[in-house]
């Protein structure tokens, strides 16, 4: 396989160091994806600029998944904007808050949210940071928590529901692989039975309750739970979050919690009903026609709340127009950050960046230990890359001939590449679901990217033991064994933070 050696890890590099150090995705991307394509050129700044522009920005936008996912997450905007102002949020947060009076209840109820919305890794974040930030606000918890919350509900629920986008996408690929190795076995029963071999991503989700029960917070999550419970304050005075929500106290007398229900059961009807329309669950639905579908179903949903806020006299029509269009444009920046990370995915699959990782990773080396591999260099690439997506198409045609070819567990490989992938994509500073769960919540990036790593990183090792176990066995049950492993990993750091604390207050 053809790459440009070391030469081809530099672009990935500089976008992950940029985003750290100056704490800005969109310059970051900009650089990696300039870095890259100077690489590309021979070095000519000028030819660099000009092809960075033409030819890795521009046709970024004739790509018609780029542009459905730009317009979906249009009309999304305009929704979670008409959300915000109408009340209906805050309106739901106080007829709620006799229920969700724990810090315990209100991180549940979110995680449960985020499971709800399981249709959109985009809507998860946009629909629930909103409806829960001020829920967490009046419990004090952090921004940065619940952005760890809806991040944890939106790519890894995503990816185990096979009926959805991301399933149709990743059977494509696998179906692709099974022609060329003349394997007669269904693609859609093969991704189902790869289900309980996606660790990180269940992990993920059992993680939320696990550490909400259990009131264990470790790394800088600890240090912005402390913040907010002993200071109230919502930021660290260096933060930037990417969205700052507007005081709803004004729309709380004329606002009802049926602009957050109603319009959400309209999405729901009108998308369930146009899928089943398509065969939907019997046959599995196109990712081309769901995104028709949720934007329908976006589009409705905002209709229903227009509406509603008219009947309840919350706004006037011109400002409710206003108001939806001006959410459209609070967009740009998150599609443009959007737009750069394809670029950058672009650069780095020319540059074969993914080829020279699987060359100096892949050897002599044990069948039952490849399943292993595979998830870290997936966690790797999707790490460096910021997409899921892109791992998977790179990762997936090397993966099942390698598994075929070396006698190696296939569900198994197929589980780690999945796993590998959404890891990296969960603690990415440069990922579209990462950006986007920032977004929600209210929440600094940067702040968000690093109170969530510790958590992550703990899921990805005991997925990894998980790895070497099922690559030896092959059973199922090894996802058990993965979950008993992290209830104890868990208790025994929440026992032993419990008694560092009481020894800080006993010296005291």
């Amino acid at each position: 396989m053809e790459h440009m050696g070391f030469l081809s890890l530099i672009p990935p590099l500089v976008a992950v160091i940029l985003a750290i150090v100056s704490k800005n995705v969109v310059i970051a991307l900009f650089s990696g994806v300039f870095a890259g394509v100077l690489f590309l050129v021979g070095g000519n700044p000028l030819a660099a600029t000009t092809g960075t522009i033409g030819d890795y920005l521009f046709p970024q936008l004739t790509d018609s998944y780029n542009a459905a996912v730009l317009i979906l997450l249009f009309f999304i905007g305009g929704f979670v904007a008409l959300m915000e102002k109408s009340g209906g949020g805050a309106a739901l947060a106080n007829a709620s808050a006799k229920y969700i009076k724990t810090r315990a209840n209100a991180q549940v109820s979110a995680w449960f949210g985020g499971i709800i919305i399981f249709f959109s890794d985009l809507g998860t974040p946009l629909i629930v940071g909103p409806v829960f930030e001020k829920i967490f606000d009046k419990v004090k918890l952090s921004r940065e928590k619940l952005a760890w919350i809806i991040d944890s509900t939106a790519s890894p629920v995503a990816v185990l529901v096979p009926f959805i986008g991301w399933g149709v996408y990743i059977m494509g690929l696998i179906r692709a692989e099974f022609d060329k190795l003349g394997i007669a076995d269904s693609e859609f029963s093969t991704l189902v039975q790869v289900i309980p071999f996606q660790f990180y991503a269940i992990l993920t989700v059992f993680l939320v309750p696990l550490i909400a029960f259990t009131k264990l917070d470790f790394g800088p999550m600890a240090k912005a739970e402390n913040r907010v419970r002993q200071t109230g304050q919502l930021y660290w005075p260096e933060s930037k979050p990417l969205r700052k929500a507007e005081e709803m106290n004004e729309y709380t007398t004329s606002s009802r919690a049926i602009l957050i229900w109603l319009p959400l059961l309209v999405l729901f009807t009108t998308l369930f009903g146009l899928l089943i329309s398509k065969g939907f669950p019997v046959t599995p639905v196109p990712g081309s026609e769901f995104r028709v579908a949720l934007s329908t179903a976006y589009l409705f949903a905002a209709i229903t709340i227009v509406i509603l806020m008219l009947v309840h006299k919350v706004k006037k029509f011109g400002e409710i127009i206003d108001i939806y269009t001006s959410g459209m444009s609070k967009m740009v920046y998150v599609a443009t950050t959007l737009v750069l990370a394809w670029a950058l995915g672009k650069v780095i699959g020319e540059m074969g960046t993914a080829a020279f990782i699987v060359e100096v990773t892949k050897g002599n080396v044990p069948a039952f230990i490849i399943p292993a591999i595979l998830f870290v260099v997936g966690a790797f690439m999707a790490l460096a890359s910021g997409t899921s997506w892109g791992t998977f198409a790179i990762m997936l045609p090397i993966a099942i001939p390698m598994a075929v070819a070396l006698d190696a567990h296939l569900l198994v490989c197929i589980g780690a590449v999945l796993s590998g992938g959404i890891f990296g994509d969960h603690c990415s500073p440069i990922s579209d679901t990462t950006i986007l769960s920032s977004t929600g919540a209210g929440a600094d990036h940067i702040d968000h990217v690093k109170t969530q790593f510790p958590y992550a990183l703990l899921n990805a090792l005991v997925a990894l033991v998980g790895f070497v176990v099922a690559g030896a066995t092959g059973s199922v049950f090894t996802l058990v064994l993965t979950i008993v492993l992290l209830v104890i990993v868990v208790f025994v750091l929440s026992k032993r933070m419990k008694k560092a604390d009481q020894v800080e207050v006993s010296a005291s």
